[in-house]
């Protein structure tokens, strides 16, 4: 598919799983549950009600005097030295937060043996945190690297046009892919404190990331990594495999004890570590398989496994 033209030009012919969709995309909004909604009597909302407004915010609005009660955190010092009357700056609430989605595009990610490939599996769960987004109001916006970001928009314009982006990012491996670690460099700069962050990745790649990229991103944001595996990574089967690379054609003995330790060193290890060690640097990890429901990684459903830093599918023994 051209990476030029509209997601909602692809062929209806494709096969299911190889290259997602924007209708599927689209058709994921139903497994987002919605939020309970605060009850309500006769005389309007009993309880904590939600608000409209995200915090105080970071854009300055304007300086008034000082009065008793204001934070002098927030004086504005060049106009009280001008004015010789104490003033205290003024900044815009936030009213929109904003999420933000970060797509490896990896080539590893453009393989799939259960249902459908993993960059299918990235899409829709992308589109999961969308349409999850678009439910709490966020402004809405992508990257990957390689190309400008998405700018961030609201209610279906911003979703639409994410969701168009994620159908044509993972239709096949980009020429210019540039790597997750640039990707989040991006989104370093891009971010103000308080928005949310949710990364699309192969543990491969992902594990190539600094540690110190990960820490500094989830500093000041809700950060969320979802990492994307294949049954037959997690689990092979205890025999000879055949492998095509290039023209050449393989043979792995996945039923030798070092064959079989070889293999969970290069594609399981990495998942198990991040597992293991972002949470205490501030990220919340999910792996999501390409046999699962799209929208799982929002509520996985082995914490223990989470909770003792290994990945929530089968592993290799």
């Amino acid at each position: 598919m051209s990476g030029r033209g509209p997601a909602s030009a692809a062929a209806d012919a494709v096969t299911p799983g190889i290259v997602p969709t924007l209708a599927e995309l689209v058709a994921l909004r139903a497994q987002v549950r919605r939020a309970p909604q605060p009850r309500r009597g006769r005389h309007g909302v009993h309880g904590p009600a939600p608000s409209s407004l995200r915090g105080r915010g970071m854009e300055y609005a304007e300086s008034r005097e000082y009065t008793i009660g204001d934070d002098v955190r927030r004086m504005d010092w060049r106009l009280t030295a001008r004015s010789g009357r104490a003033h205290t700056k003024l900044f815009q609430a936030e009213r929109e937060r904003l999420t933000l989605l970060v797509a490896d595009t990896d080539p590893a990610l453009y393989f799939g043996t259960r249902v459908r490939f993993k960059s299918v599996q990235a899409a829709r769960a992308g589109a999961v945190a969308v349409w999850s987004a678009l439910q709490s109001g966020d402004r809405i916006a992508a990257l990957r690297g390689g190309e400008p970001a998405i700018p961030p928009a609201t209610g279906m314009r911003g979703a639409m046009r994410v969701l168009d982006a994620l159908a044509r990012w993972y239709a096949r491996p980009p020429g210019d892919q540039s790597g997750l670690d640039m990707a989040l460099e991006h989104a370093q700069r891009l971010l103000r404190p308080g928005a949310q962050v949710v990364v699309l990745a192969d543990p491969v790649a992902a594990s190539r990331v600094p540690p110190v990229r990960w820490t500094a991103l989830a500093r000041h944001h809700q950060a969320t990594l979802v990492l994307l595996q294949d049954p037959l990574e997690t689990a092979p089967p205890r025999r000879e495999l055949a492998f095509r690379a290039g023209a050449r054609r393989l043979q792995l003995g996945l039923d030798n004890a070092t064959v079989r330790l070889r293999w969970k060193q290069a594609l399981v290890a990495p998942a198990e570590e991040l597992v293991r060690t972002l949470p205490s640097r501030g990220w919340q990890v999910r792996c999501l398989s390409t046999d699962a429901e799209a929208a799982d990684w929002l509520a996985p459903r082995d914490a223990s496994l989470r909770d003792e830093g290994r990945v929530d599918a089968a592993v290799v023994d």
